[in-house]
């Protein structure tokens, strides 16, 4: 039976990241002045294990995928990136605002050997799906090795 727990989310663990997240806000426009590098918002995260990969699903409804970079290293996969606020439109005025928008910089540590330079993103529908290819564990086979 699978662990249940395959990758964690840490928002502040950007800090391994901080040269690519500056980077990353930089392409998109934004000035990165002394705020936090975790962004304005926290788009929420699911990490899910198939038999193949372990995959990530990030929800960023109404984000362009020109505004997001996905960036591995090592055991770690950063999703950063920047979504629009909704302006209010003529005369009208918001009355209440939940929904996050700004600059988001995720990390996702992976619990397992994965192939991050093999992972693959898609921005379907207002989810974000990276699929990381799991390497296959080694310990279960037996290696036969000569004696000289």
């Amino acid at each position: 039976m699978r662990s249940r727990l395959h990758g964690i989310a840490f928002p502040s663990e950007v800090g391994d990241f901080s040269d690519e997240v500056r980077q990353v806000f930089l392409e998109l426009g934004r000035v990165f002045g002394g705020e936090s590098l975790a962004g304005e918002c926290a788009p929420a995260i699911d990490v899910f294990e198939t038999d193949d990969a372990l995959e990530i699903a990030v929800d960023l409804p109404g984000v362009d995928p020109v505004a997001v970079r996905v960036l591995g290293k090592g055991d770690s996969i950063l999703i950063a990136g920047e979504k629009a606020a909704r302006r209010a439109r003529g005369e009208s005025s918001f009355h209440l605002v939940e929904r996050g928008y700004g600059r988001f910089a995720r990390v996702v540590r992976l619990a397992r050997a994965c192939d991050t330079s093999k992972a693959r993103a898609t921005l379907i529908d207002g989810v974000l799906r990276i699929s990381v290819p799991k390497i296959a564990d080694r310990r279960a086979q037996a290696i036969t090795i000569e004696v000289a």
